[in-house]
């Protein structure tokens, strides 16, 4: 059975850096992606970052050079540093993961497996 599990949202100031985790299980082989997706109150589900199983990885423009997504195969783990926080990235943050190619990796339509999601939430 699939499942993935974030943690290690809180709320944090402006300016601060989060790190979130998503623990991975029930996959045969290594997902061919994996992303972290994120849905703020009366909005859509965004993709925010995601990584391909050759550690090739995408980004949205909105967080580009704040935000780092990467992964431990030996654990399992998904990850996404964040940094330089600012109010407009508070949402519940979603890890998700599909096997076979996408061209559009930050495209939810993309994924089947997801997790519950945390909540991250920034103030100024």
């Amino acid at each position: 059975q699939v499942q993935l599990m974030e943690s290690g949202g809180a709320s944090v100031q402006a300016g601060g850096s989060l790190r979130l985790s998503c623990a991975v299980s029930g996959y045969t082989l290594r997902p061919d992606f994996m992303a972290w997706f994120r849905q703020a109150p009366g909005k859509g589900r965004e993709g925010v970052a995601a990584i391909g199983r050759h550690a090739t990885t995408t980004y949205a423009d909105s967080v580009k050079g704040r935000f780092t997504i990467s992964e431990d195969n030996a654990k399992n783990t998904l990850y996404l540093q964040m940094d330089s926080l600012k109010p407009e990235d508070t949402a519940v943050y979603y890890c998700a993961a599909r096997n076979g190619q996408t061209w559009s990796p930050l495209e939810r339509a993309a994924y089947s497996d997801w997790g519950q999601g945390t909540q991250v939430t920034v103030s100024s």
